[in-house]
């Protein structure tokens, strides 16, 4: 199935050649800054299935993983589209709220429940980890 995304604006496009590996909730601290306080909700895909149209600025540090983490945005309007991790070279991140049509796109799995602030419920059906599952 393929599916398409993009940023707000329309400046930056995506299309998806294959199906998610893995969607989670994310509460590292930097996904929660992403996400405005909240847990981020991300599919991982592998990147040799994603094609960008237009040209996304990007942002580097290091994660409490320690990995190297590059994150790509919209310059135009500021949406969080992207981040590939130096530990997971072949496979990328694409937030959920930038699919076009995200039928069918549920978590299976919470991650970095130990950021979680005090107020956030996880989910009991969901799969959970403390840090980042190996």
């Amino acid at each position: 199935m393929t599916r398409t995304g993009g940023c707000r604006c329309g400046a930056i496009r995506y299309t998806l050649s294959a199906e998610p590996i893995a969607t989670r909730l994310c509460w590292c601290r930097d996904c929660q800054y992403w996400a405005l306080g909240n847990a981020a909700v991300n599919i991982m895909v592998p990147r040799a299935a994603v094609a960008v149209g237009g040209t996304p600025r990007r942002w580097e540090s290091t994660a409490d993983s320690g990995n190297r983490m590059a994150r790509a945005f919209c310059p135009d309007c500021g949406t969080q589209l992207f981040s590939e991790s130096s530990g997971n070279p072949l496979n990328m991140v694409i937030r959920v709220g930038t699919l076009d049509d995200a039928t069918g796109i549920a978590p299976t799995a919470v991650i970095w429940t130990d950021s979680a602030p005090g107020w956030a419920r996880i989910d009991p059906a969901l799969q959970a980890f403390p840090r980042q599952p190996g």
